[in-house]
């Protein structure tokens, strides 16, 4: 009897194994384009002003300035604040926007936190610091399409925005997640290089405001936090983690006072005029926000935006994984543009397991798109994700040159077209190629100084042509 139970045990689980992976990638074989309807309202002159607008702009690449400034503008917060992460952690620079957050919260200040529904799982689940702060009468925090293992499709469809707005005033928007490993320098063994763009609108408070690009990013957060994937969380604490939650909200409240006696200057009033740059027009563009395949409306746009270059165009992203319709693309860019430019991280140098698997058994493919290709060789991995496209158009934000990003999640870029902010991105792009060695067209480096090449251990040379392999079978979730 025990055998023949063990035997259906097996079968049981075997089938469900089965059931697991058929739903998490069959429903998302395939990749839509984008209709003819959109294609026909769509045109890349909308992204253009020829004027001064009413946002000003800076790029923050600094790891330490990216944490700072969230603070700051946490600290100015009046009426609401507004935060969307792919990833929480549990770590020390989450210790100091939370601590904010909550004093913010006490003094009134609105607070809604919206986090993809698997990374927030698997890193904030019975950290009592959450239950602080979803427990507040004025914070609320939801989970944006949660992992159900009787519906195994929802493993994909990823929350993968990343952005912090505060009333109508100051916006971050980018590549960061928020945790030690992209904010501040408290572990800067594991740091990754990352880009935020800040927004300032000049005209907050009043009748203008509206015309803002702040305000485009609100309406989306608002969208997403209402659509029936988003679900509130640590709304409530058992008994049995009573006493840990209160510890928590005190070490909260001492971690904020701490940073009011040795940061005062994150705590004062600030004139952001004056790390900013005026712009002519910024404007966001965004994914479908549903879980399941969608319409590449970003690529498309990046596409049409670079085709239409007129010198011009330099990407940079940490990796790339493509599918046919996709080197299509960037083979018509080259064709169609004088100067066409990638940086990358190079297979040693990326920190995407995954991803960097896949460019070794497709960087050929890759190259063969025929831009001038640049790999970083810097001391940490480049989580960047940015475009330049002639002298006056940067693109900054969330959205990798993956199949994920184009098919799969959620993304937000921001494209802002003005000389001065295209010139701080270059100034950001020129200090990552003089750590990169350009690639000749047979998988080779050419010479950039005295850069050296990373190189990979061993062991996972080894594992790399494994795994470069087997993830081909289903790379269009990578």
């Amino acid at each position: 009897m025990i055998r023949k139970l063990l035997k259906w045990t097996k079968w049981i689980l075997l089938v469900y194994l089965i059931y697991l992976i058929v739903g998490a990638l069959v429903p998302f074989i395939g990749s839509p384009d984008v209709d003819e309807e959109w294609k026909e309202q769509f045109s890349t002159n909308e992204f253009y002003n020829d004027s001064i607008g009413i946002d000003r702009a800076a790029v923050i690449d600094d790891s330490v300035d990216a944490l700072n400034l969230r603070i700051q503008m946490i600290n100015q917060a009046k009426e609401r604040i507004i935060l969307s992460s792919f990833s929480l952690k549990r770590d020390q620079s989450c210790k100091d926007i939370f601590s904010t957050v909550l004093a913010a919260a006490d003094r009134g200040v609105k607070v809604q936190i919206l986090v993809d529904g698997l990374s927030g799982w698997m890193d904030m689940k019975d950290d009592p610091m959450y239950y602080v702060l979803g427990t507040h009468p004025n914070i609320e925090i939801r989970y944006y399409n949660m992992l159900n293992l009787l519906k195994p499709w929802t493993a994909n469809g990823r929350l993968h925005d990343k952005y912090l707005i505060v009333d109508d005033t100051s916006l971050i928007l980018g590549g960061r997640n928020t945790s030690n490993y992209f904010l501040g320098d408290y572990n800067t063994n594991v740091l990754s290089y990352d880009r935020d763009i800040f927004v300032y609108n000049t005209k907050a408070g009043t009748k203008e405001s509206n015309n803002s690009s702040i305000a485009d990013v609100i309406s989306y957060f608002d969208s997403v936090w209402d659509c029936k994937y988003s679900k509130t969380v640590f709304d409530s604490v058992s008994s049995g983690k009573k006493d840990k939650v209160e510890a928590s909200e005190i070490e909260l409240k001492n971690t904020y006072q701490t940073m009011l006696i040795e940061r005062p200057d994150l705590f004062g009033a600030f004139d952001y005029n004056t790390v900013t740059v005026p712009t002519n027009k910024i404007t966001l563009i965004t994914n479908p926000t549903h879980i399941w395949t969608k319409q590449p409306y970003i690529w498309y746009t990046l596409m049409e935006l670079m085709k239409d270059a007129d010198e011009r165009v330099y990407v940079q992203t940490p990796y790339m994984v493509l599918n046919s319709d996709m080197y299509s693309d960037l083979t018509e860019v080259t064709n169609s543009v004088p100067k066409f430019d990638v940086l990358l991280n190079s297979i040693a140098g990326g920190d995407n397991f995954m991803a960097s698997s896949d460019y070794r058994f497709n960087r050929n493919k890759v190259l063969a798109i025929g831009a001038d290709f640049h790999e970083f060789q810097g001391i940490h991995s480049m989580h960047n994700k940015s475009l330049l496209i002639d002298d006056d158009l940067a693109i900054i934000g969330s959205y990798n040159f993956d199949m994920r990003s184009a098919y799969l999640d959620t993304e937000v870029m921001m494209v802002v077209h003005g000389e001065d902010f295209a010139k701080l991105l270059e100034t950001e792009f020129m200090k990552m190629e003089q750590e990169s060695l350009p690639v000749n067209q047979d998988g080779s480096y050419g010479t950039n100084g005295d850069v050296e090449p990373l190189t990979l251990s061993p062991a996972k040379r080894a594992l790399y042509r494994f795994t470069s392999i087997v993830f081909q079978l289903f790379r269009f979730v990578l």
